[in-house]
């Protein structure tokens, strides 16, 4: 039926089902079928009338169309309906499923691992807490050897004698005591064993009331113990020197050098295969050499502005090079210990000795003391006026011979001097 009416309808259906139908290219044909192309104005009533007319008469069949099949579009409809109700019905029951699986997912797993996350945070702050502690306990510890250590340096007065038994090798133990703060003191990078000791209030107290002063006390202590050395006994007149005097000699001045060479500043940033010097111990050095020659100097000028006491001034000066010759002995042969703090790929001196000719530039300590007493001297001597200058010219012989037995008396090591 519907069929027959497509067949007697006079609307093109297949003009507008065509695929390339085109509602310009359409528009413009009927405006031309119902005018002329030289018509002005065009009349366009008479198209728009043709296009209102097909689409009531499309719009009348279409409801003919579902009219006459209600019943069929209605069936179709409810069979679609229910389908999509049972569709829903078994989604809902699967989502509710998702739903029951995920709560019991979460329950199991998102809260246990939350947790667990929470049990992590409270370990790895116990670890922490626990390591922090233990460093601080070993700074504690290190600090209380240290102020054992610092008290035997100076002893205990005996009954029998007001004196003081005094340990200076206590000087080397306090020395590596101090090391030991500083090397766990730098560590303190994330995970290493002195990571945040520097908030601890105990650690910044025992920096500053112990480490601190110890550190200057020792320093100090083996400056001076440098500063007094002497082996020689010309200057009092006697030939000998007891062994155990020179042995108590060395041994205090041997603990003295170690001590300046373990404090010695170390930088933890220097290029490889650069070799380390000691700083401290060769300034240490440099100043008993520099006092010894200022002392020598100045008492050398004033005794050749006054002959009678150049033998005495003579004597002294023979008795300080004799010191520096034992120095130099001993120098070299105190073997320098591997420095702990020292990086494995930096040098290290082999001996105490070649550091300091090395700053001084110089081949030996005696040769560069008669030098530099030499090269002031020529200052001094020409500064002598009046009647010490005349004195002085009737006998320059006489004074030359005796400052010649003078450089060799003292660039011979007399048994008392040796080490």
């Amino acid at each position: 039926m519907a069929s027959t009416e497509e067949d007697t309808s006079y609307i093109d259906y297949e003009t507008f089902l065509s695929p390339s139908f085109s509602p310009s290219t359409f528009a413009n044909s009927l405006v031309l079928g119902t005018n002329n192309p030289t018509d002005t104005p065009l009349d366009l009533s008479t198209p728009l009338s043709r296009v209102l007319f097909d689409t009531q008469e499309i719009n009348t069949h279409i409801d003919n169309l579902t009219t006459k099949n209600a019943l069929p579009l209605l069936s179709h409809t409810q069979e679609q309906t229910s389908s999509s109700e049972r569709i829903v019905h078994e989604i809902d029951s699967q989502v509710a499923g998702l739903n029951e699986g995920y709560k019991r997912l979460e329950k199991e797993v998102l809260v246990r691992h939350e947790t667990a996350e929470e049990v992590k945070v409270v370990a790895n702050r116990l670890w922490e807490t626990i390591r922090l502690g233990r460093s601080v306990g070993r700074c504690l510890q290190l600090g209380r050897q240290l102020e054992i250590q610092l008290s035997e340096i100076y002893g205990i007065k005996t009954v029998a004698k007001d004196q003081s038994s005094e340990d200076y090798r206590a000087l080397v133990r306090c020395s590596n005591t101090l090391l030991n703060l500083q090397e766990l003191f730098y560590k303190n990078g994330p995970g290493e064993e002195g990571h945040g000791l520097e908030r601890v209030d105990a650690i910044r107290t025992l920096q500053t009331s112990i480490i601190t002063p110890a550190e200057r006390t020792v320093q100090s202590k083996s400056q001076q113990i440098v500063r007094e050395f002497s082996m020689s006994t010309l200057s009092t007149g006697s030939n000998t020197t007891t062994y155990s005097r020179a042995a108590d000699t060395k041994s205090r001045t041997t603990s003295a050098l170690l001590s300046l060479y373990l404090l010695s500043p170390v930088a933890t940033k220097k290029p490889k295969n650069e070799k380390w010097e000691p700083e401290l111990l060769i300034q240490s050095l440099q100043d008993y050499l520099r006092t010894a020659l200022t002392s020598s100097l100045a008492s050398l000028s004033r005794s050749l502005a006054s002959l009678p006491t150049l033998d005495r001034t003579l004597l002294e000066i023979s008795a300080r090079c004799q010191n520096i010759l034992a120095l130099e002995t001993l120098l070299l042969s105190t073997t320098a210990p591997p420095h702990p703090l020292l990086p494995a790929d930096q040098e290290h001196p082999s001996d105490f000795l070649h550091p300091l000719l090395s700053s001084l530039e110089t081949g030996s300590l005696p040769s560069y003391f008669w030098r530099s007493l030499a090269s002031g001297l020529s200052t001094k001597v020409q500064e002598i006026v009046g009647p010490s200058a005349r004195i002085l010219r009737n006998n320059r012989n006489s004074v030359r011979e005796a400052i010649r037995e003078c450089v060799i008396r003292g660039s011979q090591a007399r048994p008392g001097c040796q080490v």
